[in-house]
């Protein structure tokens, strides 16, 4: 008997089909979208609002920086506007030559050096230590305990200061009746950074942690869960699990910390001036303030305020551009 023919097997098709692409869904048009989308726009309309009168508005009122401004120059702000006389860059060479503004510069910068390396890092060893409580109930005790100074003003926050450690304060006053030399802290202008460094984490620190502790509320448990199975200890689980998830946070924070290096703030700065003496507490806002408003030399205080903005976009850009080539994605990604 023959055996059967032997039926060879067709090789699979090396070239595929491809599939037939549906076409593109007809984009809508604006008033569909508008008919969609209404109500989020509703929603969004008063923050935008906000937005627009008290941060974009007033931003053309940069144009003072070039003139020689003159409130009274016509009967409304519109006509002073247009009639007060045009300098160009005279404001700005009156800064550069005045020292006055460079030892707020300098100031200003040696503060804020100051707060990156012992302040800005606290918000995260705290978010950090939080997380690590494993009672919901004691966790957000603490949590509120720790951020609510935030909703304190900075008179209060001053005040209360000024009470623990004043001359007149509850530690001086023991240590006085102890026969111990008293410190002197609220007036000493060689102290004066770390003074209102201690003041800004006793009142910030806690609320700046929320930003961590939603970043590590992100990261997988289950990547703790391998790495502990692993034999891996608290600290390699923290070194590589914990700062590496949060360090797209940091970066961010960091970029905007840095675009804003020039400006330290103005209540805890103006309310501790006269303790400390104008040259430990004089910072580019109280600068504008003494310098240009309150003589009233708007044109300076301007230019003074341009700068500020000038420089801090400058320095997002940059630190920015530092992050991408570290593999970040920064403030905003690369185009």
């Amino acid at each position: 008997m023959s055996a059967p023919p032997i039926v060879a097997e067709s090789a699979p098709d090396t070239k595929r089909k491809k599939a037939k692409v549906s076409p593109q869904r007809q984009q809508l048009s604006f008033g569909a979208r508008l008919r969609r989308d209404w109500p989020l726009l509703l929603m969004c309309f008063p923050a935008m609002a906000l937005l627009a009168v008290f941060h974009y508005l007033p931003a053309l009122g940069n144009v003072i920086a070039f003139q020689d401004y003159n409130p009274f120059a016509g009967d409304n702000p519109l006509e002073a506007f247009l009639y007060s006389e045009w300098i160009g860059f005279g404001n700005f060479e009156y800064l550069f030559k005045n020292p006055s503004f460079w030892d707020a510069v300098v100031n200003t910068l040696s503060i804020t050096a100051f707060q990156l390396v012992f302040y800005f890092p606290i918000p995260i060893i705290l978010a950090i230590l939080l997380n690590s409580i494993m009672s919901p109930r004691l966790r957000s005790l603490v949590q509120s305990v720790v951020y609510l100074p935030h909703f304190f003003s900075w008179v209060l926050v001053v005040s209360l200061f000024q009470m623990m450690l004043g001359g007149a304060g509850l530690i001086a006053q023991t240590l006085r009746q102890s026969g111990m030399a008293v410190p002197d802290i609220m007036t000493n202008p060689d102290t004066f950074v770390f003074l209102i460094t201690s003041q800004a984490v006793w009142k910030d620190a806690g609320w700046g942690m929320i930003v961590f502790l939603a970043a590590l509320a992100a990261i997988d448990p289950s990547l703790y869960e391998a790495s502990a199975a692993d034999g891996a200890g608290r600290w390699r689980r923290l070194w590589h699990i914990t700062l590496p998830g949060l360090r797209p946070v940091i970066v961010l924070l960091l970029i905007l910390r840095l675009g804003d290096a020039l400006n330290v703030g103005f209540e805890q700065f103006v309310l501790q001036r006269e303790a400390v003496g104008r040259d430990a507490a004089e910072v580019l806002d109280t600068y504008v303030y003494y310098q240009g408003i309150a003589v009233q030399q708007w044109g300076v205080g301007a230019a003074a305020g341009l700068l500020k903005a000038v420089v801090g976009l400058l320095l997002i850009i940059g630190a920015n551009k530092i992050a991408h080539r570290f593999g970040e994605q920064g403030i905003y990604s690369k185009s």
